[in-house]
């Protein structure tokens, strides 16, 4: 993989974990570096399952965006648990 894969991955795991706080109603006590993580798990799994339905760019986006939201809401609950 190049580096410019890794960097246009990173970018859009950075927006696909910043609209997914944007879409869970709560305070989430999660940082930067969490968020991006959720993004880019949330950005690669949507791509594989909206790539092997052979789904169009807007709903793999949606599912991308689905599965980093849910996560954001999973791992939020888990931390606010914890401390």
């Amino acid at each position: 993989m190049e580096i410019s894969g890794l960097i246009s991955g990173l970018v859009v795991g950075i927006i696909i974990g910043l609209i997914a706080r944007i879409l869970v109603p709560s305070m989430q006590p999660i940082g930067c570096i969490v968020t991006i993580l959720i993004g880019v798990v949330g950005s690669a799994g949507g791509a594989l399952v909206g790539s092997s339905a052979g789904w169009g760019f807007w709903l793999t986006f949606g599912t991308q965006v689905l599965i980093a939201t849910v996560l954001v809401a999973v791992v939020a609950a888990a931390f606010r648990k914890g401390t």
